[in-house]
């Protein structure tokens, strides 16, 4: 299969996850469109890992990998969180950043 493919597909899976973010106003499912880029972002450092012959991509997969598993980690505390405070995940009510 040519590389291109892969950037194709991971270009439509960044455009996806940014329309997601733009347009829903639910945190859980903007977190579950970050994650979709994070992973689009993966998908073409690995293509061009593939592509070039060396390691340094699939490195830098490991880490952005790493750093998403934190990123999940505190994110979806901070979702609950807001969640039992709150009562809605609701990212355009104003009164969720103040005390």
């Amino acid at each position: 299969m040519a590389i291109g493919y892969y950037f194709i597909v991971s270009a439509l899976l960044f455009s996806i996850g940014l329309v997601g973010v733009l347009l829903r106003r639910n945190a859980i499912v903007m977190f579950m469109c970050i994650e979709l880029m994070l992973n689009s972002v993966n998908l073409t450092l690995a293509a061009a890992a593939r592509m070039w012959g060396g390691p340094d991509g699939q490195v830098f997969v490991f880490f952005v990998i790493v750093v998403a598993a934190a990123e999940a980690v505190v994110g979806l505390a901070l979702i609950v969180n807001l969640y039992f405070r709150r009562g809605t995940l609701d990212v355009d009510v104003p009164q969720l950043l103040r005390w």
